[in-house]
This record gives C-alpha cells, structure tokens and sequence, in this order.
C-alpha cells in the first residue's frame, strides 16, 4: 500500500466499526471491478462499506453490500447503488479465504477502500473473527485507560 504522503493516495471510505467488531487474523489487498459512473461517484467520496462484507461464490471473490452512490451526470448510464462487485484475487489467496471462511468460521470484512499511487480503486480485507460482548468492553476499557494514560503524561 501507498504511504499516506503520496499526493495520489486517497482513502474513499474506511470502516471504522470493523476493529471494534472483528480480531483481524491478516489483511489483504484487492482489486475491485467498476463501471466508469462508480469510479466517478468515488471521485466525490460518495460510498460506504460498513454493513458490506466478501465472500467467496462459484470459485470468485464478491463485495456484497457495499454502497456507491448513484452519478447524477451518468443519467440513464449509471449504477446500481448496492449491487454485488467482484474482486479481484489469485487463485492461491483465493483459495485462502476460501479455506479461510469454510473450515475455520472466519469472515471477510472490508476495513479501507482508497485509490492507490497509480489511481486505481484498491480494497483492503481483512480475514476476521467475531469479538463477543466482554471481548468488545475489553477492547473498549483498553482504549480508554489508554486516553486516560495519555493525559497523565501530558499533565505530569
């Protein structure tokens, strides 16, 4: 992935609530297959992939749910705002998730999609576990001793 100081780096939509959800196992980079009005709307930052997840059908890789509003200068031209995409994965990670999500329970979550230094549309994965509810307080009483730490520092 790019570094956040190249001029063409552009995070589109970010799932934030993924981490607080999910243990993420590993990440993975993909490609994502658009029509020219999604890449368009992507330009405006029109999207959302916090309720979209991946998952593996007849031997390929889909986002479902994932949302991309509709170009208005498309007119009859344009997208269907949730519809399913298609990602663009080897076969050796394909066979991953697959392994992945059938045999161990995991799931596929979108974490980040961003235009990379060369323009194109990316979208990290991450293949994560579900975190129950003390898992999630945990993670929250974590956070907030770390805050809470942060501020004694500064003070003292």
């Amino acid at each position: 992935m790019a570094t956040k100081s190249d001029p063409n780096y552009k995070i589109i939509a970010e799932n934030r609530r993924a981490r607080f959800d999910y243990f993420i196992e590993s990440d993975l980079e993909v490609g994502i297959v658009l029509t020219g009005s999604e890449v368009k709307s992507l330009r405006t930052g029109q999207s959302n992939i916090a309720e979209s997840y991946a998952s593996v059908e007849e031997g390929e890789l889909w986002l479902i749910n994932a949302y991309i509003a509709a170009y208005k200068q498309a007119g009859v031209f344009g997208h269907e705002e949730r519809r399913k995409r298609k990602l663009l994965v080897s076969r050796k990670e394909l066979a991953r998730l697959w392994q992945a999500v059938g045999r161990e329970g995991m799931t596929l979550v979108p974490l980040v999609m961003y235009f990379n230094d060369r323009g194109m549309v990316k979208l990290k994965i991450g293949v994560a576990k579900g975190k129950k509810n003390h898992d999630k307080r945990e993670t929250d009483a974590k956070r907030d001793w770390n805050r809470q730490k942060q501020r004694l520092l500064k003070q003292g």
